[in-house]
Parts: C-alpha cells; structure tokens; sequence
C-alpha cells in the first residue's frame, strides 16, 4: 500500500485536494493507497511524543506505525516561507530513530502559489528523507500557482496531471519493471 501524507496541518490546504487527486490517480493503477493527514495529529505531540517522550503518545503512534509497515509513501509537501512546514518536520523528528523509513521510496510533490511551485521545500525536504535512507524518486513535480490549477477536487492543468501520473508510474514499478510488494 502507498501511504499519500498531506504535509501541512492547515486546515482547507491545497496539499489535501493534490492528496485525494494522487489517491485516484493510484486507484486507476490497481495501487491500493491511505491518506495520513498532518492535521490529524494529536495537538499535544510536540510535548508528548518526541525526544525523551518519543514512542510514549499512543494517538501519535498509530501515524508512525503506518509509515512503520508501508514501503511506498508519497509527501505533499507546500511551500511555506522557502521550505517545507514545521509541523511536517515535527512529525518526521518524531518517528523513531535509527529510521525504519531506511530503505523506502518517496515520491515528493511540490505545492505552492508562486512561481517555483515548492522547488525550494522539495530541495530542503529532500535533504531530510535521505539522511534518513529513504529512495527519493528523481521525478518531484512542482506545481506554481497552485491556485489558479484547481477546481473542487481536480487539476485542470494537463501538464501537472501528467508529471504526477508519470511520477505514479515510477512509485509503483521498480527497476526492473515488477510491481514492488
């Protein structure tokens, strides 16, 4: 299963709706998908569930226990002031570490309402996944004025829908053209 994460906890965010665009996309390949939402996290998890707290906050554990058992993730990451959001930081810190994401694919998408569609967010957040030994797919779509690309729950941008179809494509297949289990 591949696990599609809303990387803000901002409440109506356009991550969500590029979330459940990518969970169809996923369904039309046979690719059974879950959407983890940041915005579900316990508000506590700050105090409760990282450093010495860490493993401790059982609401926070059932988020990690999904990355845990999945091997295939995909991060919808906004830009918010040139990088990725504290909250999606503060949630990665919280898993444990060493990281079971060793050794996992991730597909990064970039979400913003400027020019550079979260290029700098997928730059910083990139960084983060590989220090943690995740396989970050080469293919990180960044889609600019966001705004002006959505209406209700689709992208009306044939470009945009095509990147992240083919960024699916490559999620799903491994380097020799079999499915990953």
């Amino acid at each position: 299963m591949t696990i599609i994460i809303v990387g803000t906890n901002r409440k109506d965010a356009n991550s969500r709706t590029i979330a459940n665009y990518y969970r169809r996309l996923l369904e039309e390949k046979g690719e059974p998908s879950q959407i983890l939402d940041l915005i579900h996290l316990p508000t506590d998890f700050l105090t409760t569930a990282l450093y010495e707290n860490n493993g401790q906050n059982e609401e926070f554990n059932t988020f990690r226990s999904t990355l845990e058992e999945n091997d295939r993730f995909v991060f919808i990451v906004p830009e918010y002031n040139g990088s990725f959001p504290g909250v999606l930081k503060a949630f990665i810190d919280g898993l444990e570490y060493p990281s079971k994401l060793a050794g996992k694919k991730a597909a990064l998408v970039g979400v913003a309402a400027g020019m550079h569609g979260g290029a700098m967010a997928l730059s910083h957040f990139t960084d983060v996944l590989h220090y943690l030994g995740m396989q970050v797919l080469p293919t990180k779509p960044t889609l600019a004025f966001i705004y002006n690309h959505l209406s209700k729950d689709e992208i009306t941008h044939s470009e945009y829908r095509q990147l992240l179809e083919q960024q699916a494509d490559g999620l799903i297949i491994d380097q020799v053209g079999s499915t990953l289990p």
